[in-house]
């Protein structure tokens, strides 16, 4: 991805699950996912779904999050690392949730895992 190209709602979820799964391991991960996204869903937009087949797990983005200037995937992806923040703070502190705010990508885009 360009330096100067915004990343998609979709692009930052791939790193967010990539960054999840090298400190949780993916079924930590799809767990994670899967309850935030059941909290996030409150809000009527669409959500991340997470399955596991016989070998590992995977996750589909809506697919309006794979467009660029889609400001409701953004939003969307924005409450779904709120949530997400609750639920890695009261299960792992702030270890996880501050090196997720560290990473320049999700800075830039808004994106942040405290609750404002």
């Amino acid at each position: 991805m360009a330096e100067d190209k915004q990343p998609t709602a979709g692009e930052l979820f791939d790193l967010l699950w990539e960054r999840l799964a090298e400190l949780l391991g993916t079924a930590a991960t799809a767990t994670l996912v899967r309850r935030a996204t059941k909290r996030a869903a409150a809000e009527g937009l669409p959500m991340v779904s997470v399955n596991h087949n016989t070998l590992n797990y995977e996750y589909k983005v809506p697919e309006s999050w794979r467009r660029a200037a889609e400001t409701n995937a953004l939003r969307s992806l924005r409450e779904l690392a709120k949530e997400l923040g609750v639920l890695l703070t009261r299960l792992t502190g702030p270890v996880v949730v501050e090196q997720l705010e560290r990473e320049p990508r999700f800075r830039q885009s808004g994106v942040s895992f405290v609750e404002s």
